[in-house]
C-alpha cells in the first residue's frame, strides 16, 4: 500500500490503495521494479510517480502528535464472580489481540508479565522486530509481537540518536504507549500506587488479551508520529492478525479529506474496518472548544475523557488558622513548617509585562520569590500548572498553589504544589492582601474514593462537531481519561517499571479499547460498526448523584452529544445492547461520494469499483447510532435501519425526546422481530417550528422492549433559508 521515496532527503507517500498481494515479498518487489524505472529522475519524482498504473496519490509526508486503578471499577467493570460479570463472561479478553499504536513499550513492566496467559494464538503472523535495547526475549505470550517505523520520521525531524531517551527499537523511549497498552491489556499487578497515592491492584479491561505493539510515535526533538510510519503500521497490523487496533494520536484543525493520504489515521482504519477491525482513536485534547475533535471518520471509535470518582485532596493551612483545599498528586520534598506565602502579581520581574499573575516562564523575581509559597492564578488553558512549578522552581520559590477554572487533570510539579478553583484562590489572595506577613503549610495529599460527582467531561476533551462532516456525531462516547494510574518508562534505565498518572483523551481511548476487546470475545462475528452501535446506544448520561452528566470546563454546563456522543460507556450494558445500527461497505462508499470525495480515490481506497449514485440525504442516512442534522430548514426525513441482537421474539416501541423547536415523527412506532425478521428499517421525519436560525438542540430517540433501552442521541440546527442564497 504504500511505498517510502525519497526526493531530496524528503518522504514522499505513494499511496496504491489495497495490496494486490498477500505475501509482502511480492509487494516489495514490485513497488522496487516501479521505483528503478524513477533512477535518476529525483527531481521529478512525484510527477512521474502519479502516473504511474495504481499509484492513486503521492503526497508529502506529515506529523501528527501523541494526545496525552480505580478507572475500571468505576464504569462496572469488577472482578467479583457473577455469571453477569463482563469480565467472567469474556474470559477476561482471552485469546484477544489488541494492537496498539503509539511509543512503544516498556517490557519489563509488571503489567506486561504473561503468568496466566493463554497460548499465542496460532492465526498470529506478526514478530518480534529486534532494536537497541530490545530482542525476542522481550515478548511473551502477553506482548506477542513487537515492530518500530521511523523512517518517516527520520525524513521530517533529522536527530541523533546518541541524545535523549529514545530507542531505536520498540522499546518505549516516552512512556505514553506503555501507559496506553496497560491500560487497555495490562495483566494483574498487586500492590501498584504512584508513592503511596491510588494504592491498589493495578490490571487493563481486558487483562488476559495479548498485545501487539506498533511504534510510530519518537521523543527526538519535539516528538511526533508520521503519516508514513502509520500507514505501515496500519498495513503490518492487518497483516499480522490483530483483532481492535488502539489509536491515542491526532491530527491538528482544519482536517484533511477522508481518502487524502495526510489523513493517514483515516485511511489506515478504513483499511482496517474493511478486515473487520475496530479501531478506537482520542478525540483530541484541544477542549474545551467546540469543533475541535478529531479522529471523525465515520468508521473510527472515537472517545471524550471523562472524571472518574477518585481525588487527591490535599489541605492548605493559612496563618490564620484557615484550612482550604485542592488537589495534588506531588508527594516530593514539602515544607514541614510554614512558609512565606505571596501572589505572584506581587513579584513580577517586569511590572510593565503582564506575565507573572500566571507564572508564565521567566516572569517571577527571585529575590522576591526564594523561599515562598507563591499562588498564580490562570485565566485560560495557555499556562498549565507544571510549566507554573517551573517558574516558581527557578525563582527559588518552595510551594505553589495554582488556580484555574477548572479542577480536572493534575500534574506534577517541580515544587511541592496544590490546584484549586477560582473561589479558593480568591479567598488565598484576600488573605494575603489582608495580613501583614501571609503564611501557609502545604499538607501531603490523601487518597479519597467515591466522593466526588463524577463521571463529568474533562475541560480539555475535544468537542464536536465536526467540522469536516458535521452529520457525522463525534466524539461516539466518552471514558476515564483524568489521573489515571498506568505503567510508564521509569526515569532510570536500570529500573524494571515505573506507574505514572496522566490524563488525556489519549487515556480514555484505551479503555474503550479493552471494553471492545471483552464485547468481540463475546461476540466476534459482530462488525467494527455493530461494536460502536453498542457502546454508543447503551450508553450512561447520568453520574453518581443521580444528575445528568454536567463537563468541567469554563461553563460547567450540562454535557451535550457534541460533549460526550452516546454518553459515557456502560460495559455491562455494551455487551447486551438489544439492537445494533450496522454499516456496509457500500454504505460508507456511498458517504465518500456525498462528501465530493472524486470517484477514482474512492475505488482505490476500497480496492472495488464504485458507482456514486445520486441521493440527496446520503449523508444523513448513513446508518449511524446517532442523528445530526446541521442545517435543517424546514422538513427532512432521515431513514435508518436496526438489527436484533438480543431476544429472537421481540418488540420495540419507540420513546422519543424531541429537540427544543423541533417536531420528531417516527414511522413505524413499533417493531417486531422474529426468527425470520431480523433487521427492520424505520424513519425520522423532522420538522423545524422555530422562526429564527438557531444553535443546535438536542434530543434523544431510544428503542425498549422493556429489558433493552436503545438510545440515539439527536442533533438538530434550525437554518433560515435565504432568498437567492
Amino acid at each position: 500500500m504504500v511505498v517510502l521515496n525519497r526526493k531530496f532527503f524528503q518522504v514522499h507517500i505513494v499511496y496504491m490503495g489495497e495490496k494486490e498481494h498477500e505475501d509482502p515479498a511480492i509487494t516489495k518487489k514490485l513497488h522496487y521494479e516501479m521505483l528503478s524505472t524513477l533512477l535518476g529522475r529525483y527531481d521529478l519524482i512525484d510527477i512521474p510517480l502519479q502516473k504511474f498504473p495504481g499509484v492513486v496519490q503521492v503526497i508529502p509526508n506529515g506529523i501528527h502528535k501523541l494526545h496525552t486503578t480505580r478507572s475500571w471499577e468505576f464504569i462496572g467493570l469488577n472482578q467479583h464472580h457473577s455469571p453477569q460479570n463482563l469480565l467472567e463472561q469474556s474470559n477476561m479478553g482471552q485469546g484477544t489481540i489488541i494492537g496498539v499504536i503509539d511509543s512503544g513499550v516498556w517490557p519489563e513492566s509488571r503489567s506486561f508479565h504473561d503468568e496466566g496467559m493463554g497460548p499465542v494464538p496460532s492465526r498470529w503472523k506478526g514478530i518480534c522486530q529486534q532494536g537497541e535495547s530490545f530482542n525476542s526475549s522481550n515478548c511473551n505470550r502477553k506482548i506477542i509481537g513487537a515492530r518500530w517505523f521511523v523512517k518517516g520520521f527520520q525524513d521530517q525531524i533529522p536527530f541523533n540518536t546518541a541524545e535523549g531517551r529514545e530507542f531505536m527499537s520498540p522499546r518505549d523511549g516516552e512512556g505514553h504507549g506503555s501507559h496506553t497498552a496497560s491500560t487497555a491489556a495490562g495483566n494483574f499487578v498487586e500492590k501498584v500506587s504512584y508513592k503511596g497515592l491510588a494504592a491498589g491492584l493495578a490490571r487493563g479491561g481486558a487483562p488476559l488479551a495479548h498485545l501487539a505493539i506498533y511504534k510510530v510515535c519518537w521523543n527526538f526533538e519535539d516528538g511526533g508520529c508520521t503519516d508514513a510510519d502509520l500507514l505501515k503500521a496500519f498495513d503490518k497490523a492487518i497483516h499480522d492478525g490483530v483483532d481492535i487496533l488502539s489509536v491515542s494520536i491526532g491530527d491538528n484543525i482544519p482536517l484533511f479529506s477522508y481518502v487524502d493520504m495526510r489523513n493517514s489515521i483515516a485511511i489506515g482504519s478504513f483499511h482496517a474496518t474493511l478486515n473487520g477491525i475496530p479501531v478506537v482513536c482520542s478525540a483530541g485534547n484541544d477542549g474545551p472548544i467546540s469543533q475541535t475533535v478529531q479522529n471523525t471518520a465515520p468508521w473510527l471509535i472515537t472517545v471524550a475523557a471523562s472524571t472518574i470518582d477518585r481525588t487527591f485532596p490535599t489541605a492548605i493551612i493559612l496563618g490564620n488558622n484557615r484550612t482550604l483545599w485542592g488537589q495534588s498528586i506531588t508527594t516530593g520534598q514539602h515544607n514541614h513548617g510554614f512558609a512565606s506565602l505571596t501572589y505572584s502579581e506581587r513579584i513580577p520581574l517586569n511590572p510593565m509585562v503582564d506575565s507573572a499573575k500566571d507564572c508564565q516562564p521567566g516572569s517571577l523575581n527571585a529575590t522576591l520569590a526564594a523561599g515562598k509559597i507563591i499562588i498564580c492564578l490562570s485565566e485560560s488553558n495557555t499556562q498549565d500548572m507544571f510549566s507554573a512549578s517551573i517558574s516558581v522552581f527557578e525563582a527559588g520559590g518552595v510551594g505553589l498553589i495554582f488556580a484555574q477554572f477548572h479542577h480536572d487533570g493534575i500534574e506534577l510539579c517541580k515544587v511541592p504544589c496544590v490546584k484549586v478553583d477560582y473561589e479558593v484562590g480568591t479567598q488565598i489572595v484576600s488573605y494575603i492582601r489582608k495580613a501583614r506577613s501571609p503564611t501557609a503549610k502545604l499538607s501531603f495529599p490523601k487518597t479519597v474514593v467515591g466522593k466526588r460527582v463524577s463521571p463529568r467531561l474533562a475541560s480539555f476533551s475535544s468537542r464536536g462537531p465536526s467540522s469536516i462532516s458535521p452529520e457525522v456525531l463525534k466524539p461516539d462516547i466518552a471514558a476515564p481519561g483524568v489521573d489515571i494510574l498506568a505503567a510508564y518508562r521509569p526515569a532510570n534505565r536500570d529500573q524494571d517499571d515505573s506507574y505514572e498518572f496522566l490524563s488525556g483523551t489519549s487515556m480514555a481511548c484505551p479503555h474503550v479499547t479493552g471494553i471492545v476487546a471483552l464485547i468481540k470475545s463475546l461476540h466476534p462475528n459482530w462488525s467494527p460498526a455493530a461494536i460502536r452501535s453498542a457502546l454508543v446506544t447503551s450508553a450512561s448520561q447520568t453520574a453518581t448523584d443521580g444528575m445528568k452528566i454536567f463537563e468541567e470546563g469554563s461553563t460547567r454546563k450540562e454535557a451535550d452529544p457534541f460533549d460526550i456522543g452516546g454518553g459515557h460507556v456502560n460495559p455491562g450494558k455494551a455487551v447486551n445492547p438489544g439492537l445494533v445500527y450496522d454499516v456496509v461497505t457500500e454504505d460508507y462508499i456511498q458517504f465518500l461520494c456525498s462528501m465530493g470525495c472524486s470517484r477514482s480515490s474512492i475505488t482505490s481506497l476500497a480496492n472495488a469499483t464504485i458507482k456514486c449514485k445520486l441521493k440527496s440525504n446520503t449523508r444523513l442516512d448513513l446508518n449511524l447510532p446517532s442523528i445530526t442534522i446541521p442545517d435543517l430548514k424546514t422538513k427532512v426525513t432521515v431513514a435508518r435501519k436496526v438489527t436484533n441482537v438480543g431476544n429472537v421474539a421481540s418488540v420495540y416501541r419507540a420513546i422519543v425526546q424531541a429537540p427544543f423547536g423541533i417536531s420528531m415523527r417516527v414511522e413505524p412506532e413499533t417493531l417486531s422481530f422474529n426468527s425470520t425478521c431480523k433487521t427492520l428499517s424505520f424513519k425520522v421525519t423532522f420538522l423545524s417550528t422555530l422562526k429564527f436560525q438557531g444553535d443546535y438542540r438536542f434530543g434523544s430517540l431510544a428503542w425498549t422492549d422493556g429489558e433493552h433501552f436503545v438510545r440515539s442521541p439527536i442533533s438538530v440546527r434550525a437554518m433560515e433559508a435565504y432568498a437567492g442564497v
